[in-house]
């Protein structure tokens, strides 16, 4: 579990890094299409060369569901997003998905969501504001609707839990990726999107969404999130953009500041007091 963890952590946490730079190439919806198109293409011929066969009827109306509201929805209102306020702003409020997903599995899941429990996920949450630098938000309309796109993760996790637990990993992530990345198509052929500067990096960028930040990562994902709670599992995923921030200052030479220290340790903190004291009053 933790090794399926830490590669979550190192690929959505780098690929923080890797959507900035796609939106010099990309327009921000038909980027996402290549991404989960090509992820869904891979996963594909995975389900084909393991004879995985198609979903139970049964499951199926769920991994649509789960597909659009995880894949489709999330990943587009957060290139959006991005257009209008800072990457470091963004990823605040598409990680605000934990707190959602703690208040939903409390309801659904039956996962007490204790005091202790949303005073960690709330620290954590703080703690990646003060990651990013205590970044305003510079677009009102483009901070509602990242949220909105959090809420819809958080949705699908819940569905997840519920009505997917049983059902094939590979199947699962195969079936949703294809059914979000063909809305995507279809959008984007009703209403196009504008040109793509195809170039290498472009190309590296498809690549690294496709086949790691899409294909790889949301199967694990799947994995961990049927494992385990809920709002443990999506606390969680709040490492990964401390991966990125590190990887901004690796990469892009991105300032070292006493933020990104502060920062860091409330996360860590936060997720401490969630994984810990679940039991708390």
């Amino acid at each position: 579990m933790l090794r399926a963890l830490a590669a979550i952590w190192l690929i959505w946490g780098l690929n923080w890094v890797v959507m900035k730079t796609a939106n010099t190439y990309f327009p921000p919806i038909l980027f996402v299409t290549w991404r989960f198109g090509s992820g869904a293409l891979i996963l594909l011929a995975v389900a084909l060369w393991r004879r995985i066969p198609l979903p139970d009827k049964k499951f199926l109306p769920w991994i649509i569901l789960t597909g659009l509201l995880q894949l489709t929805l999330n990943n587009v209102t957060a290139q959006v997003g991005m257009m209008s306020v800072s990457a470091g702003m963004a990823a605040v409020l598409n990680y605000t998905a934990p707190l959602w997903t703690a208040i939903l599995a409390h309801f659904a899941l039956n996962e007490r969501l204790t005091r202790v429990k949303l005073f960690g996920v709330v620290l954590a949450i703080v703690g990646l504001y003060v990651l990013m630098g205590l970044q305003g938000v510079e677009d009102l309309s483009a901070a509602f609707i990242i949220i909105a796109g959090a809420m819809c993760m958080a949705c699908s996790n819940i569905v997840v839990k519920l009505r997917l637990t049983r059902c094939d990993m590979v199947q699962l992530t195969t079936w949703q990726m294809v059914f979000g990345a063909l809305a995507l198509v279809i959008y984007t052929t009703l209403f196009p999107q504008g040109e793509i500067n195809w170039c290498l990096p472009a190309i590296l960028c498809v690549v690294y969404n496709g086949a790691l930040a899409s294909a790889l990562a949301f199967y694990l994902w799947n994995y961990v999130l049927t494992h385990i709670e809920a709002s443990t599992a999506s606390i969680a995923t709040l490492v990964a953009p401390v991966v990125g921030v590190l990887g901004g200052m690796m990469i892009l030479g991105e300032p070292f500041t006493a933020y990104i220290v502060l920062g860091i340790a409330l996360i860590f903190a936060g997720i401490l007091i969630v994984v810990k004291k679940r039991g708390a009053n």
